[in-house]
């Protein structure tokens, strides 16, 4: 199996959206739930290769996403951007290149589980 095809295979067994962003804003991949996610339950069409803020069009989720990612650039590290209707956690994770430099980041989801205190 060619390596291209086997991350896609791995990404879209994830069952939860992931969307790939690159250092320009500009979405790159949506795994299969991603773009369930977004084509079918929210409406959009044909968002690869188009700014994550024509689905994020809101200026206080604009300096939210920016502030994150200028965030990541200095520190690595992933940044937690909120739980969203369905109770899934959202954060962007950073992805570097083999030198180390920032090219992007995916936003991935979670259920976010409660923790029983008593364990």
């Amino acid at each position: 199996m060619e390596e291209n095809a086997m991350l896609k295979a791995i990404l879209n067994s994830y069952p939860y959206p992931i969307v790939f962003v690159d250092d320009t804003y500009t979405i790159r991949y949506m795994n299969r739930y991603a773009q369930y996610h977004y084509y079918q339950e929210r409406g959009y069409k044909d968002l690869i290769g188009k700014s994550l803020f024509d689905c994020h069009d809101y200026e206080n989720s604009r300096k939210h996403i920016t502030a994150a990612f200028e965030k990541m650039k200095s520190d690595g590290k992933e940044a937690f951007v909120g739980v969203n209707l369905r109770n899934q956690r959202i954060y962007m994770q950073p992805v570097r290149d083999e030198e180390g430099k920032l090219i992007g980041f995916f936003e991935r989801f979670e259920l976010n589980q409660r923790i029983d205190k008593r364990l």
